[in-house]
């Protein structure tokens, strides 16, 4: 053999290690993601990129709020290794929901690799899975990329299933997100905007919440936290965290061997289950679940699942207001700091 060739089978080979060259991709792009500038980033960053590592290219531009569910929903998943979101995070959102609505829902999410391009207003996939906010770094991730499990949450609205991968709201930062779509020129600046307005307003939720504690103390979470730092079995064997929670599911829907897997605790209009603690908040300002972090990137990978629960009792005066919002600003320059320490 040409001497050449080996070469160039070598480099190759030491680029892309474990990683499958020449992905097929279906390509989404959301021209009016952020600022509207999603396309011109798609033609001037990724599409190059892709081209240059001799992937196979099906690009469509989706024409509204859920147009990628129906793609995915339809999708020849055995003509493709992954859909690239070139977007913000609800276009993500839009296709895991769109192949898990699918009857081989199994087999569609365990073979499609989702990926995320930041282009959008919010990026919070691309931050936390690719390290970076740049939709040409991102799409090199991408393109040397290995597969990796990601668990998915399971949200239901009466007999309505809805798959997240993200995080789940209630209360400001919800609405802050849905009710400002109509000034998306603002970019991300519409978000902070939504949570001041509604934060000086004093804006309450009232809601019932169920809560169960996994991890009762301090010392207990520290043992935890070293037990998964020091934990490299596969992550497929890891699914479920079977031995830190015991099944205690109730009756549920979703048995299709093929479609989804089973509610582990039913919906609300189930009985609910055994150890778990009912409690009313009526003046709830903020509820949040984390699957991914949303506000800052998180570099430790080794922790598979994480889950952050906050709810925040409004304020009476504008004193005491100001004290929150000091309070929450230390909060985040505290955790930047820790972020970035070495």
């Amino acid at each position: 053999m040409d001497p050449v060739f080996i070469w160039v089978a070598k480099l190759l080979q030491r680029s892309y290690g474990a990683s499958q060259p020449k992905k097929r991709a279906k390509v989404l792009v959301n021209p009016h993601s952020g600022k509207g500038s999603a396309e011109k980033w798609y033609h001037r960053d990724v599409e190059p990129l892709l081209k240059a590592a001799q992937c196979s290219i099906d690009m469509v531009k989706t024409k509204c709020q859920g147009d990628a569910v129906t793609i995915s929903e339809n999708l020849e998943i055995e003509d493709y290794d992954m859909v690239v979101c070139c977007s913000g995070d609800g276009l993500a959102h839009e296709v895991f929901n769109g192949l898990g609505r699918r009857p081989d829902a199994k087999k569609a999410l365990s073979k499609i690799a989702v990926v995320h391009v930041p282009c959008g207003s919010g990026n919070a996939m691309s931050c936390n899975l690719n390290g970076t906010n740049s939709s040409s770094l991102a799409t090199l991730n991408i393109i040397k990329g290995i597969p990796t499990p990601l668990d998915l949450i399971s949200i239901t609205q009466g007999e309505t299933r809805t798959l997240s991968f993200l995080s789940q709201s209630l209360g400001i930062v919800a609405e802050a997100d849905l009710a400002t779509e109509h000034i998306r020129w603002m970019g991300e600046l519409r978000f902070y905007y939504g949570f001041l307005v509604r934060l000086i307003n004093k804006a309450t939720y009232p809601c019932d919440i169920a809560v169960k504690v996994a991890i009762e103390d301090k010392p207990s979470i520290k043992e935890h936290y070293r037990r998964e730092l020091e934990n490299h079995e596969p992550a497929s064997e890891r699914r479920g965290y079977k031995h830190l929670i015991d099944d205690d599911a109730s009756a549920s829907s979703g048995s299709d061997p093929e479609g989804l897997p089973p509610l582990r605790y039913g919906t609300v209009n189930d009985k609910l289950p055994e150890g778990w603690e009912m409690v009313p908040y009526d003046k709830l300002g903020n509820f949040y679940c984390g699957n991914v972090s949303y506000f800052f990137s998180s570099q430790n990978l080794d922790i598979d699942l994480t889950r952050w629960l906050s709810w925040l009792q409004m304020p009476t005066s504008f004193q005491q207001l100001y004290l929150m919002m000091d309070t929450w600003i230390s909060s985040a320059s505290t955790a930047i700091q820790a972020e970035f320490q070495p």
